[in-house]
């Protein structure tokens, strides 16, 4: 399962560090400060999403580099436009004479639209940008594939939804059969959707469809990461297309209600604005985050207070 963990203090610049259950595999949710952040989950992170490059949103990203490179792996950037731009100009500022081009490699991926993706390379010990493609979805691997809504910040604003690939498993209580090698080929003919497929027990050959009976699918689960975005029915339109019903959402919460005309002027959002687009999404667990530094801990008590009042509709 999926699961996250904000890294960054009250009043710190906000990073969250996604784990997947049983794999050493991290995904980081923007780079602020984040002193809760150990180098071993740095070196962990196999892909890095940036809401926008605000700097309270990309300060960090440095950081984040510093105890990545030389391990020799190809690290994911996924963020708004001109993101490989941004990464190359930071790259470029540092000397680099004593790293070899095997250090490690960036694949930048640049959303220009929900239907166009920009894919990047960039590597020591020069860091130049080459364009290697363009595609049409984001990311996706072997555990997740993320969505994501481009909204308004007065700039582009990326939020992500990790959606966890269904899983198939054999309910064995059903099954009079003995185990054996038959389970993970009758899976892979599900998941393939191939019930003709022969299915040997033992001795006696079945048809894959008439075993499917004793499989579940297990619907994935769904976590989002709602950054900084204005309160406007465009981006509500676009947060309800992408995160209708997922499992937990964690959603940019930046002022008190009674600090709304800040929000307006900022391009936040504030308590009771954020609960109530979660309630209408279904969400079924909502968080909020990224508070104004402004605040201390009785205003974030506030500020929880009345989100979850809206949250749940009332």
């Amino acid at each position: 399962m999926i699961q996250a963990e904000i890294k960054s203090l009250l009043k710190e610049d906000i990073s969250i560090l996604i784990k997947i259950s049983n794999s050493g595999k991290h995904y980081l949710c923007d780079c602020g400060e984040a002193s809760l952040l150990t180098v071993k989950e740095i070196q962990s992170v196999s892909a890095v999403f940036i809401s926008h490059t605000h700097i309270d949103h990309f300060s960090n990203f440095d950081g984040i580099f510093r105890h990545q490179i030389g391990s020799g792996e190809k690290i994911m950037v996924c963020g708004p436009k001109n993101i490989h731009q941004q990464i190359e100009a930071r790259l470029k500022s540092y000397t680099w004479n004593l790293v070899d081009e095997n250090a490690i490699e960036y694949e930048i991926r640049e959303i220009v639209s929900k239907e166009e993706i920009n894919i990047y390379t960039i590597r020591p010990p020069h860091w130049n940008l080459e364009l290697i493609k363009k595609q049409n979805f984001l990311f996706e691997d072997e555990y997740v594939n993320v969505d994501f809504a481009i909204l308004d910040h007065k700039t582009d604003s990326i939020a992500y939804l990790f959606k966890e690939k269904d899983s198939v498993t054999f309910n064995e209580k059903d099954s009079a059969f003995r185990k054996g090698k038959w389970i993970s080929e009758l899976k892979t003919a599900f998941e393939n959707n191939d019930p003709d497929k022969d299915i040997q027990i033992e001795e006696t050959i079945y048809k894959a469809s008439d075993l499917f009976h004793f499989l579940i699918r297990n619907t994935g689960f769904k976590l989002g990461v709602i950054m900084d975005h204005n309160v406007c029915e465009d981006n509500y339109e676009k947060i309800k297309t992408v995160f209708k019903k997922a499992d937990k959402v964690y959603i940019e919460t930046f002022y008190k209600d009674e600090d709304q005309e800040f929000a307006k002027i900022n391009y936040h959002s504030f308590a009771s604005a954020s609960g109530k687009i979660m309630n209408e999404c279904e969400v079924k667990e909502a968080v909020p985050i990224h508070f104004s530094r402004r605040y201390v801990e009785s205003d974030k008590q506030e500020i929880e207070t009345a989100f979850y009042k809206a949250f749940q509709g009332n």
